[in-house]
This record gives C-alpha cells, structure tokens and sequence, in this order.
C-alpha cells in the first residue's frame, strides 16, 4: 500500500484518528475561554461597582448603566450574531467576535469617563453577542458523536456556570490588588490567546455554496439596531425619571414604543427576520416562558447589583472581602444546575419547579430587604444568598425547559435564544427601574436618616420591588403555562 492510501485509510483506524480528536478538544477548550470570558463579564464587575463609582463619579443610578450598557448590546444583537455565523461562517464570525470583544474589553480598562466607559461596555455586548452563538454552533459541529457531544457540552456547562464564581472571587481580587481596570484588561491575554489559535484549531468556514444557508434574506442589521436602541430609549426614560422633567420622560417612553413598533413592522417585511413573526404562535409556551425568564432576572440582576453595593456601602467590606461573599451563593447554583435541578424537573414537572424555585427566590430577596445597617455576614447575608442560588438554579432550569416544550426542532435554537435575549433585555430594563426605585427612596429619606441608612432604605426598596417581579412570574407561569402534552405544536 503506497503513503497516499496509508493516509486515505488512516481515519477508518481508531488509533490514527488521535491527532484529530486531540484537535477537536483543544478546539472546545478555546470556545470554552471565549466564553468564560463572557460570563466572567456578568459576574465580575458587579464586585468593582463601588470603586467604579468612586474613580469615575457616577450617580446611584448612573452606575447600572455600565451593568446595563452590556446587557443591553449583548440581548439585542445576540440572535443577529446567529445568523451572522450561519451567513460568514463560523469560525470567522468568532474570530471577528473575539477582536471586537478584546479590543473593547482594552476600551474598558483604560477608559477614564463615564461615556467612554459605557460605551466601550456597549460594545462589549456585541462582540458577546457575535461570539455566543458562533462558539456553541462550533461545538454542536464539531462533536457529532452523541456520547462525545454529551461530554463536550458537559464542559461547556461546568465553564458557564463555573464562570460565574471564578468572577466574582476574580473581581475582588483584581480590584483590590491591581485597581478596577484590571477586571477588563484581564481579558486581553485570553483574547489574543484564543485569536491566535482561531486558525490552527477551528475547522475552515465551508465555502458560501456549501453552508446550506439560505443567503436570500441578508443580514437584518436594522432590526438588531432597531429593537437595541427601544430598549436604550426606554432605560434611559426609567433612570432619568427621577430628575428630568415629566415631558422628557415621557417623550423617551414614546420614541421607545415608536422603535419598537418600527421593529415589528421590519420584522415583518424582511425575508429573514431575527424573529419570524409566527414563532410564538407555533408554541403556547415561548411567549409564556419568555415573560417569565424576564421577570425572574429582573429579581438576580436586582440582587447581584445591590447586594455588591450593601456589602460595600453598609458593611463596609473591601473588594476582596465581598468577591468571596459571593461564593456560596454562585457555587451553589453551580452546583446543583449541574445535576440535581435538571433530575428535579424531569421528577415533579415543570410548573411544580417553577413555583419552588421562584418562591425560593422571592425569600432570599426577602431576607436581603431586611438586612439591617450593622448585619453580619453569617446571619444578614448567608442565608439569603444561599436560599436565592438554590431557588434560581430550580427555576431557570425549568423556564428554560419551558420554552422549548412544544417547539418544532427546526425552531429550538430559535426558541433557545428567544430565551436568552429575555434575559438580558429583561435584565437591563428591570435593574433600570431598580435603580430608580432605590435612587428615589434614598432621597427620600435622606433628610431624616444618616446617609448609610437612607442607602440601605433604597436598597431594601429594591429587594422588594425585584421580589414583586418575581412573585408576579411565578403567578403568569402558574396560570397561563401548558403541560408539555398540551404545547406541543399542531
């Protein structure tokens, strides 16, 4: 047999095919770096948020717009960077999403204003929302083995909830050794790693012919900028409410419903809408499960953000010192959304999980209301970080589920990030008029209260509020959501 057929047979052997496996896991773990260091962003600014606000002089609500400036981006392009992936090609779409993320992230640290801060966040949310989608839709194709693709995913869940406690313990460490600009500048070894590795490890793109994409419908660039800036509208009309004039407020909330009635009809004119208009129609349960996922955020963006700002403001901790407050709380949803909260739902259903989950939640946020000026950690702040992982690791888990049930499987990766994107628009408008609701009533106060006092009032407005929203959720799914046996598509 000549070297050239020694070569053609070499992938029937299961020993020659090593190099090739070896490539593909090495190809997982790159993806994987990519999107640690989009959950690291979720988690580990929220520890610098105070020294932020020191260095830079942001008002109490000015300061969610660097959590929200990325939310925002990152929900509104993120079913934009699907498709891109499909149309470009996926590598070169996460190569694209990698350098526009990396460049941004160097934005962030050496940024020394408030506008040029929130910007650079924006544009952090689009390289995210490029790199998301193009990273997992690499996994799915790269793994085609179930046994292997269970594996892989495997991973890729340990590495998106893991991120999450290594943020938090990450951003009290960089913060409290380095300085704030190091929970961004962080990124940049990871980012240029991972470029330079994009070619020798990732598959080349097929050519255009040989994607199976319908390339008829185009790139629908407006409706991604259309259904952003509604958004930006709106958060801005909620955060200024409290010191613009009524008119102005008013006049933001209507440009908001305008963009937002534009989108709708964009939608329905372009041959290849972010969202196909007969989607929500296909399956009772999307519409349902996505309000429900808002409402949900709406309550741990809340908490994230205010109870980095209690630990800071009120008690008095340093950056490190509140990073590893966060552990049990992030380790614990970790932990049991690995395993034990999937086995849970499959047992007792959907709905039943809902309700324990969210009600769950809504007592950690309860118990975050009444953490008095001089709390402790073991007895104010403990329980009800732990109480709110567990419950949130039930609920999310079964809404996620939710959304699926009954979606034809042509639709599911639609469906899937329908979901996604609720999370973070939910979670930029709710955290905006949290930080509304906590600004107002800590002005409120402030003549009759010491300053510590009418901050830890706003905040615990806050905890109520965000456990309103979550109460609300759960009643919306208790009532108006379909058994799996009624939602499936006729």
């Amino acid at each position: 047999m000549t070297e050239e057929n020694v070569a053609k047979a070499a992938p029937k052997a299961g020993r020659k095919q090593r190099p090739n496996d070896r490539r593909r896991w090495l190809a997982l773990f790159l993806v994987c770096a990519a999107q640690l260091m989009i959950v690291l962003d979720g988690t580990i600014v929220n520890v610098a948020l105070p020294a932020i606000q020191n260095y830079l002089g942001f008002s109490g609500a000015g300061l969610s717009w660097v959590v929200n400036a990325y939310l925002l981006t990152f929900g509104g392009f993120l079913l934009l960077g699907g498709r891109a992936g499909n149309l470009f090609g996926r590598r070169r779409v996460f190569a694209f999403g990698l350098a526009l993320f990396t460049f941004a992230s160097l934005l962030c640290g050496l940024a020394a204003s408030q506008g040029l801060l929130v910007a650079a966040r924006a544009l952090q949310g689009v390289g995210g929302a490029i790199i998301a989608p193009a990273a997992l839709s690499i996994i799915i194709t790269s793994f085609k083995d179930p046994d292997e693709r269970a594996r892989a995913m495997g991973v890729w869940a340990f590495v998106v909830s893991g991120g999450a406690s290594v943020g938090v313990l990450l951003g009290g460490v960089l913060t409290q050794t380095l300085g704030w600009p190091w929970i961004f500048l962080v990124n940049l070894p990871i980012g240029l790693a991972a470029l330079a590795l994009c070619r020798p490890l990732l598959d080349p793109d097929p050519k255009p012919d040989q994607r199976g994409v319908d390339n008829h419908g185009g790139f629908d660039l407006p409706g991604a900028l259309l259904v952003t800036a509604s958004l930006v509208a709106a958060v801005y009309a909620i955060i200024g409410a409290t010191h613009n004039p009524p008119a102005v407020t008013t006049l933001l909330l209507l440009l908001s419903a305008a963009l937002m009635v534009t989108f709708a009809a964009v939608e329905r004119g372009t041959a290849a809408p972010l969202v196909p208009p007969g989607v929500f129609a296909s399956s009772p349960n999307l519409t349902v499960s996505n309000v429900v996922m808002a409402l949900a955020i709406v309550g741990m963006v809340g908490w994230f953000f205010f109870s980095a700002l209690y630990l800071r403001r009120v008690l008095g901790y340093d950056s490190l010192a509140t990073g590893l407050s966060y552990l049990p709380a992030t380790v614990t949803l970790g932990a049991i959304s690995q395993g034990a909260a999937s086995r849970a739902v499959n047992r007792f259903g959907i709905k039943p999980m809902i309700a324990v989950g969210m009600g769950l939640m809504v007592l950690g946020l309860l118990l975050f209301a009444r953490a008095p000026v001089g709390g402790s950690f073991l007895v104010d702040v403990l329980p009800g970080m732990l109480v709110l992982g567990v419950g949130a690791a039930f609920a999310f888990i079964a809404v996620i589920l939710a959304s699926t049930s009954g979606v034809s499987e042509g639709e599911a990766g639609l469906a899937s990030g329908l979901v996604n994107t609720s999370q973070q628009m939910g979670g930029a408008l709710g955290l905006a008029a949290l930080a509304a609701v906590a600004s107002a009533y800590t002005a409120n106060v402030a003549d009759s209260r010491p300053t510590v006092a009418a901050l830890n009032s706003g905040y615990h407005a806050a905890f109520l509020v965000g456990a309103g929203c979550v109460v609300l959720g759960a009643l919306i799914a208790a009532t108006l959501l379909r058994p799996l046996k009624d939602a499936s598509p006729e």
